[in-house]
């Protein structure tokens, strides 16, 4: 899909640009210290920009100092209240995300839109499912993609009428099925940049599997400038699993991919735990671009793991350390982890 480029402070999206990946904190957002920790926490993890809530102006006004300490942009997620929009533009926000359906009048929309032109502030014009008109739901015989897409559109040429197209897009439901099908539709009507995610997605396992599911259908088509996995669960969660289902989608290189077999009643070393230890363990090497093996037996485990840059293939045990598809060394069990981030601390020197 070929879209603008919108430029969100020091981050550029669309145009074909590498997709971003974001999240949005939990913490009151008026605690600037809690924020800017948990800002500091993503970033590290790998988000690209972060949201915050505006419910008031107290957490309008403390953007600013917000923005001081971090380095990633900062959108404010504003409703109902056009004043704190406006206040967040003039406290440093690099993008707002409101829906223009809940600001009110087309004064007070007017009175933002004035207020980001004036600062070239992107405006993402968010639509969600669960808030569509009635008017829309009665045309269409209940919420459809088709409701959202055409909702969205007009909240769009409301901004637009007034002179703005600085603008980013989404259209979010946690329907997965719905939601690919917006895009799908959207994709053809519009080149503002699209935000991707499938909202309310839920807990962190129900939430993963509908994120990629959804994502995968909607990024594989050529659709979406940046994402975001909506899960009810620490944020740095969101970000390792986009991470994951973009480098899956071969949409994102770099960090290391862990592949590990299911386990069977061949296994003699603890690999269940291993593995978890493994996918932790590599989160320290995020600037590595390789594959890194953990099989449980001698059945499939040495050829899978010469199949990775780095491995190991279980015995009764013990277990063999395999590296560039050549078995280096065999090690007790206890000493696989140790043996494996010592590669990986020395990988390419």
């Amino acid at each position: 899909m070929d879209t603008k480029v919108v430029h969100i402070g020091n981050k550029v999206i669309g145009g074909g640009n590498p997709i971003l990946i974001q999240s949005m904190c939990n913490t009151k957002t008026q605690d600037v210290a809690a924020t800017v920790a948990q800002i500091h926490e993503l970033e590290k993890a790998g988000c690209d920009i972060i949201r915050v809530a505006c419910p008031d102006m107290d957490a309008a006004k403390a953007i600013g100092e917000i923005k001081k300490q971090i380095n990633i942009p900062l959108v404010a997620d504003i409703h109902f209240d056009y004043r704190l929009a406006i206040a967040a533009i003039e406290n440093g926000a690099d993008k707002i995300r409101i829906n223009p359906g809940n600001i009110g009048s087309t004064d007070r929309i007017k009175a933002v839109v004035d207020a980001a032109k004036a600062k070239n502030v992107p405006i993402r014009v968010g639509v969600n499912s669960g808030s569509l008109e009635k008017d829309l739901v009665e045309k269409y015989g209940g919420v459809t993609a088709e409701g959202l897409v055409e909702s969205a559109l007009d909240k769009v040429k409301i901004i637009e009428d007034l002179g703005y197209d600085n603008l980013v897009i989404s259209i979010k439901s946690s329907n997965v099925m719905m939601c690919v099908k917006a895009h799908e539709l959207i994709a053809d009507k519009t080149n503002h940049p699209l935000h991707v995610g499938i909202t309310e997605a839920g807990t962190l396992r129900a939430g993963n599997i509908k994120s990629a599911a959804g994502l995968a259908m909607i990024l594989s088509q050529g659709i979406g400038d940046t994402i975001r996995v909506s899960l009810t669960g620490a944020p740095v969660e969101e970000i390792k699993t986009a991470k994951l289902i973009l480098r899956t989608l071969g949409l994102r290189q770099g960090g290391i991919e862990v592949v590990s077999c299911p386990t069977c009643g061949r296994t003699q070393i603890d690999l269940i735990g291993l593995a978890n230890q493994v996918e932790t363990m590599v989160e320290e090497f995020s600037d590595l671009n390789i594959k890194v093996a953990v099989m449980g037996c001698v059945v499939n485990g040495p050829g899978e793991a010469k199949e990775a840059d780095l491995g190991v293939a279980g015995g009764i045990g013990e277990g063999l350390l395999i590296k560039h598809g050549e078995v280096v060394r065999k090690l007790p069990e206890d000493q696989l982890l140790v043996a494996l981030r010592e590669e990986l601390q020395n990988w390419g020197k």
